[in-house]
């Protein structure tokens, strides 16, 4: 009589995301040169060929990494009219977003690495510049995007690092210059 071998059903969906929280937690503890990929297979439990199966090279799953924070894409949808209201009304009001800090930490930790700053360059230009310098439009639209993108980084990474004690009217006053300063840059 034969039996069987009964085996646990594969989920290739949680495994993928289980690898790719796991090299998120990496990327953003270590530098990219230093994690390996073998260090993701053992946090995960898993071959370290599985990894490459999913995902290719170290360098795609630094991507995938970097593309689960977000793209930003958010940013230009809604009227151009209130752009700078909208986006200082985040930037005052909004919750922390931790998914913005990893998508530093990731950075800081691996600017180092030129086969990294490479990957984020892209992403970078793909995901997010590109496409709001398109957006956006116009006469030197890629210094415009570059100013209004670092303003709403700076002041997103501060609020969410340093907790604003302000009053509720000073709170107002720079939503206001906020505002005016981000709606210049796209009107201009």
């Amino acid at each position: 009589m034969s039996f069987a071998v009964c085996q646990r059903p594969r989920n290739a969906a949680a495994t993928r995301g289980a690898i790719l929280d796991a090299a998120s937690k990496r990327f953003t503890a270590e530098s990219y040169d230093q994690v390996g990929m073998r260090d993701i297979a053992r946090d995960v439990g898993v071959d370290p060929a599985l990894i490459s199966r999913y995902f290719g090279s170290k360098e795609d799953l630094f991507r995938a990494v970097i593309d689960d924070c977000g793209s930003g894409k958010d940013i230009t949808e809604g009227d151009r009219a209130t752009f700078g209201e909208r986006m200082a009304d985040e930037i005052v009001y909004g919750e922390r977003n931790d998914s913005k800090l990893a998508w530093l930490l990731l950075m800081l930790r691996s600017a180092s690495s030129p086969k990294a700053t490479e990957v984020i360059n892209r992403a970078c230009s793909e995901a997010f510049f590109d496409p709001f310098i398109q957006w956006m439009g116009g006469q030197d639209a890629p210094v415009r995007v570059r100013i209004a993108a670092g303003l709403m980084m700076g002041l997103s990474v501060s609020r969410d690092l340093t907790e604003l004690s302000m009053s509720p009217d000073e709170c107002e006053r720079l939503k206001a210059r906020i505002a005016s300063l981000l709606q210049g840059l796209v009107d201009e």
